[in-house]
């Protein structure tokens, strides 16, 4: 069995650090494992195991003919069986199997607004999915999505799993020990740091001490503007830190004490995971997958989303309670490793790929 995860970019998000895992998890079960990013190469590149060999497409447009026959060349010359396709690789896999047919391919779907599903537009999904063998959805809403708009027989809820990192700790972290948040994302929208920027301005009012930091790729955009200008507003300057993009997420998660996704959608955060394998407490947004993974108050504190007197609360809950933040960070840890970690996930997934390489 030689599978290739293939993914667009490199950079810290979570549908690329799911193909980095996936191929490195795969790397020691497998014949062969390998990672193929098209367009873009990132920060991620450096936590690709070398047991994975590793292909940078460059491809600089929608339909590449360079890239096209670069990547046919290397999945014949190494006989690849499967393309396992994340999230809008999809495209290039379909080109490559008209001209290969005998690679089979799985798509993932990652999509993170699956709280506002019914305004995705499929696209072309619909027609290139009758070249899927198997569809792998990350949580619940994105499988009925397929189920309704997809044209394929194999379409599975295939959970998000994480590994600890062994990157060199780097970061050092403001604030005191022992009084510190993380909120580990992105800047985008659906992540809505705004809603627990504001949240955060009544926490400090009763705990000062306390320090927010937010860990995830800076776009430099307007929101992240706007966020910038938003701390600023509300005098969080000495409080709020943002690092950007960072490999050494295990060591920043040990130095922190609560951790918060205040998320308007998601599918299954890759960070709320990491959270759990971080023995953190966790407050989290009812959006997406969330409810599977804190899915009782003995596992964390699950609130509405763009609620700030709820997020302050359930913040204000875990500072105040010591006790309670152990207890919870304890059956969280319980909970991820049982169901998401790389073992549990990866079995089902070779087990897919053996359906369909009979």
């Amino acid at each position: 069995m030689k599978v290739l995860q293939l993914v667009d970019s490199l950079d810290v998000g979570g549908t690329e650090r799911v193909a980095v895992n996936t191929a490195n998890a795969l790397s020691n079960r497998i014949d062969k494992s390998y990672l193929c990013a098209t367009r873009k190469e990132g920060i991620l590149k450096d936590s690709i195991s070398d047991n994975v060999e590793y292909l940078f497409l460059d491809k600089n447009r929608r339909i590449d003919f360079k890239a096209i026959k670069k990547l046919k060349t290397f999945i014949r010359v190494n006989e690849i069986d499967l393309i396992h396709a994340h999230s809008s690789s999809f495209f290039l896999a379909v080109l490559i199997k008209l001209l290969y047919p005998k690679v089979k391919i799985i798509w993932h779907d990652h999509y993170g607004n699956s709280e506002f599903i019914n305004h995705r537009k499929s696209g072309v999904l619909p027609v290139t999915s009758r070249f899927f063998s198997h569809v792998l959805s990350v949580n619940t809403k994105l499988k009925v999505w397929a189920e309704t708009k997809l044209n394929c027989n194999y379409i599975d809820y295939l959970p998000n799993f994480a590994l600890p990192d062994n990157n060199k700790p780097v970061t050092r972290l403001s604030g005191e020990a022992g009084m510190r948040i993380i909120h580990l994302a992105n800047l985008r929208p659906q992540k809505d740091h705004k809603t627990l920027l504001k949240a955060f301005k009544e926490v400090i009012k009763v705990y000062p001490d306390w320090t927010l930091h937010c860990v995830g790729k800076d776009f430099e955009d307007e929101y992240s503007k706007s966020l910038k200008f938003l701390v600023s507003e509300l005098q969080l300057n000495s409080s709020v830190y943002f690092y950007g993009s960072k490999q050494d997420i295990s060591n920043i998660l040990k130095t922190c004490d609560i951790g918060v996704l205040s998320s308007k959608s998601e599918g299954l955060p890759i960070a709320l995971l990491e959270y759990g394998f971080a023995k953190l407490p966790v407050v989290v947004t009812n959006v997406g997958d969330c409810i599977k993974v804190v899915s009782s108050l003995k596992e964390g504190l699950l609130i509405n989303k763009e609620d700030i007197g709820a997020l302050k609360e359930a913040i204000i809950k875990y500072i105040s309670d010591k006790r309670l933040r152990t207890q919870n960070a304890i059956r969280l840890f319980e909970k991820v490793t049982e169901s998401y970690s790389e073992t549990a996930v990866v079995n089902k997934l070779i087990t897919i790929y053996k359906l369909h390489l009979k």
